[in-house]
């Protein structure tokens, strides 16, 4: 049976506060009943109330699948972290043998889910729809769309130009409003990615001391935007695809499944981060590598309120999987179109100058990428005075991390060469995952 890491189980925690809570659970005596088969793991979890918490893993797939009679809105919760927690550490209190009723029920449900959601795909597939008139719908809703983001655009650029016509250093508090204001404006136009960039300028506004280099390098990307969605009709169908994303009109799932790109690999799990707004929008950023291709995959997820996500994801774990992307010059996301097996995992070989190169083409495609996901060989944390680097080849590379990951991360190098795996957004690397030495750095949950 296969036995998930104790790592690895933190590493699927929806936040730290989760997985604290769940170390508080692996306690033998606060579990009655403990189990498990080939198909699922359970057991039932002792809780302040009289009845125990019925808590189940479907562990078939690729990924772990969760449910818990807990009223907690956090997916996975603490209890379902702790069963595997408290398995991966003592495997021997798992009684080999078939699952009790309110398990068998839960995999039954879940399996008749599954074939209704394939029956349904197939109906779909096979309804016939008069693809002319389907077709002359689509174009003048696309139509549309275009035209209002454009001249969301046309305003943009302009009033662009009249804050560098200002100078940056007249910004105060009234003219900051003013950006607000703006990007108000864009959500009313359908651009909501030029909202949040605009937002996201004002954010960075009198913070740190080269805020005005920044914010300069901000909103000459922005104008750029403008520009390129203005001259949209000269660009290519690629670049078109790239606009219409960072404009914020994003393609719907069943189209980048039906027509996206495909590509079958071996794709391994490189790391993971989970990040919340201001909003309670959870975003989950997945980095896969293809083995036999060498293409990086983003998969984005996103959940309200603490809500889980539809599949979980194992740093360092390689499966079977064919992926579709979404259309755009990136080429970073994409989707699962399906799951074929978990294999063994071997990691990517790379050098830091094809690293690099990567990046350098992907900007040179697509300058307004935030992400670009980088693998560096033979790096080495280092500590100097409150600053965290990594030295690499005889350079030094800035690092986004909180001092607790800083020395979990330095301990686990002892100041030997490793392999780091993490998102550069053009100032720092974000470390997701390390490995080289024995086991797997994994950056705590956010």
């Amino acid at each position: 049976m296969t036995v998930i890491g104790a790592e690895a189980v933190l590493a699927l925690a929806p936040d730290a506060s989760s997985a604290t809570a769940a170390r508080a659970l692996v306690m033998p005596a606060r579990w009655p009943v403990l189990g498990a088969n080939d198909v699922a793991v359970w057991g039932a979890c002792q809780g302040s109330g009289s009845k125990p918490y019925q808590t189940q893993v479907d562990i078939t797939g690729a990924t772990p699948v969760f449910r818990c009679s807990c009223p907690s809105r956090k997916f996975p919760c603490k209890h379902a972290l702790a069963l595997l927690l408290l398995r991966a550490r003592q495997e021997e209190l798992f009684t080999q043998t078939d699952a009790p009723a309110w398990v068998s029920e839960w995999l039954s449900t879940r399996a008749g889910k599954e074939r209704k959601k394939e029956e349904k795909q197939r109906a779909e597939a096979t309804t016939p729809v008069d693809p002319e008139i389907a077709g002359q719908r689509d174009l003048k809703r696309q139509a549309q769309r275009w035209s209002r983001i454009e001249g969301a655009a046309t305003e943009l650029q302009a009033w662009l130009y009249d804050q560098i016509g200002r100078g940056l250093g007249a910004i105060g508090d009234e003219q900051l409003g003013g950006w607000h204001t703006m990007a108000a404006r864009m959500v009313d136009a359908q651009a909501a990615g030029l909202a949040s960039r605009v937002r996201e300028a004002a954010h960075g506004i009198r913070r740190g001391t080269d805020w005005p280099e920044r914010l300069l390098h901000r909103l000459g990307l922005l104008y750029l935007l403008c520009a390129a969605i203005r001259r949209r009709a000269d660009l290519s169908p690629e670049m078109q695809a790239e606009l219409r994303t960072i404009a914020g009109w994003p393609y719907d799932k069943s189209e980048v499944l039906s027509t996206g790109k495909r590509l079958a690999d071996q794709w391994t799990v490189l790391g993971q981060i989970r990040e919340e707004n201001e909003d309670h929008l959870t975003e989950r950023r997945v980095w896969l590598h293809g083995r036999n291709s060498g293409r990086r995959a983003l998969l984005l997820e996103h959940a309200f309120a603490g809500k889980g996500f539809e599949q979980s994801w194992l740093n360092g774990s390689t499966v079977e999987a064919t992926l579709a992307y979404f259309p755009g010059t990136s080429m970073l996301r994409a989707l699962v179109a399906e799951v074929t097996a978990s294999v063994q995992t071997r990691w990517p070989d790379s050098t830091s100058s094809a690293e690099w190169r990567t990046v350098a083409e992907r900007v040179a495609s697509s300058p307004w990428v935030r992400l670009h996901p980088m693998v560096l060989p033979a790096a080495v944390p280092l500590r100097a005075g409150d600053q965290t680097f990594l030295m690499v080849e005889g350079q030094t590379v800035a690092l986004h991390l909180g001092d607790a990951d800083t020395w979990r991360l330095l301990a686990y190098s002892g100041g030997h060469p490793l392999v780091m795996m993490g998102e550069w957004d053009g100032l720092a690397l974000r470390p997701l995952s390390a490995w080289g030495i024995d086991g797997l750095w994994q950056r705590s949950p956010e």
